[in-house]
């Protein structure tokens, strides 16, 4: 890959933000919320500890079947990988028990191999999520080159001409890019800022500024996948696989895009990224379907609505997004996505949706959905449900200085 001089902007990206500094004293978490979230933090480092003897030693948590009691786990090349030593290295980071670094250290030994593995988008899931976070708690050069390692395998899927990494590998015909993707882009941003190659930068702007252009619906509500030629770059086709119809607002989906425009104004401080972000939270937050205790409907436009299922996983990837979003946007706004989050964090930590010690197969939470139309995952515990919710739950002790 070729050095390049790097764009004057992303120096800025050592730089703490001003909005961020600005927003940090203006809100005010609840007592009662801090304390349910200590609480739900030292349930979860017990519950981390039995999910963990619930794997063989190759093995990854996948999800949880409470109709049969049996645990569904997969190998390190399943997208869901870094999640589980993710939450365990969050979890150490805010109680420091070392039974949960071990392990997170052990099943990192597993998952090492995936930064050569150019045959997935999800690079920034599975190593950013697991070897980021193990970084950020205690930087290793072996540690910075498997994630610089991830970031050129991921680079190698990106198609100039379409503008985007491609996600899925599909007949010579389609190029397929799904929503998700734009929750990859945050390795690529690590690796300028580690090495001063601006190409990772620019190929994850590139994408972000196609997303924007092709994904997103009027009232800002995203497709799922879009399908381009892979020659000329023209969109061919716009669906939504895992949601209820093609024209339909699957939840999960619209919250991967919230998040992910979120960390591209983080990243770059180019205001069109941060209109995007607000865009969508008002989409979602003003959307007449949206349940008053915060937890969407797997999807918005199901017909089934108000016994259609609900999606925690969703619910939690919104919280966390809303609490750093919060930190950047006008004060109204602000305010309106600090207390939805919160809102969010109370329902998720009641017995409907926290699981009992020792239940869920050691999964925090319960009530999500993976793939509705394909009849997978349905109403279980999923393991990117529990690493958002514990990183909300962080988020919002960060406002009170904890």
């Amino acid at each position: 890959m070729k050095i390049t001089k790097i764009f004057p902007v992303v120096l800025s990206l050592l730089l703490v933000s001003p909005a961020f500094a600005q927003q940090k004293n203006t809100f005010k978490p609840q007592k009662a919320v801090l304390n349910t979230i200590n609480t739900n933090l030292a349930d979860a480092d017990a519950q981390y500890k039995y999910l963990a003897k619930q794997i063989k030693p190759e093995e990854f948590p996948k999800t949880f079947h409470p109709e049969t009691g049996k645990m569904e786990n997969s190998n390190s090349g399943w997208w869901c990988s870094g999640f589980y030593p993710g939450t365990l290295l969050e979890l150490y980071g805010q109680k420091h028990d070392e039974a949960l670094k071990t392990e997170a250290d052990r099943i990192m030994g597993v998952l090492a191999k995936e930064q050569f593995n150019t045959h997935t988008h999800d690079l920034g899931f599975m190593m950013y999520c697991s070897f980021g976070t193990a970084n950020k708690l205690q930087p290793k050069p072996e540690y910075k080159q498997i994630l610089l390692n991830s970031a050129k395998s991921l680079s190698t899927r990106f198609n100039p001409t379409v503008g985007c990494i491609k996600s899925w590998d599909s007949k010579k015909s389609d190029f397929l890019v799904i929503i998700d993707n734009m929750m990859n882009l945050e390795l690529l941003f690590w690796a300028t800022r580690e090495t001063g190659d601006s190409s990772f930068y620019k190929i994850a702007v590139t994408h972000a500024n196609t997303t924007i252009k092709n994904h997103y619906r009027p009232d800002f509500s995203s497709y799922h996948v879009i399908n381009y030629n892979a020659e000329t770059g023209a969109v061919q086709e716009k669906k939504t696989a895992q949601g209820f119809a093609n024209e339909s607002a699957w939840a999960r989906g619209q919250a991967w895009g919230l998040y992910g425009f979120t960390v591209m104004y983080r990243e770059t401080k180019d205001k069109k990224y941060l209109d995007q972000a607000n865009s969508i939270a008002k989409f979602l937050l003003n959307n007449p379907n949206l349940p008053a205790d915060k937890i969407p409907y797997w999807d918005f436009n199901a017909t089934n609505i108000p016994n259609a299922l609900r999606d925690a996983s969703a619910a939690a990837i919104m919280a966390s997004a809303l609490l750093e979003l919060c930190r950047y946007t006008d004060k109204a706004d602000a305010q309106t996505y600090f207390k939805t989050a919160e809102t969010i964090i109370k329902t998720l930590s009641s017995p409907t949706y926290k699981a009992k010690p020792e239940t869920n197969g050691g999964f925090l939470l319960q009530h999500s959905v993976g793939h509705f139309p394909a009849g997978t995952e349905i109403d279980v515990p999923l393991t990117y449900a529990d690493y958002y919710f514990v990183e909300a739950m962080e988020r919002y002790k960060g406002f009170a200085g904890k």
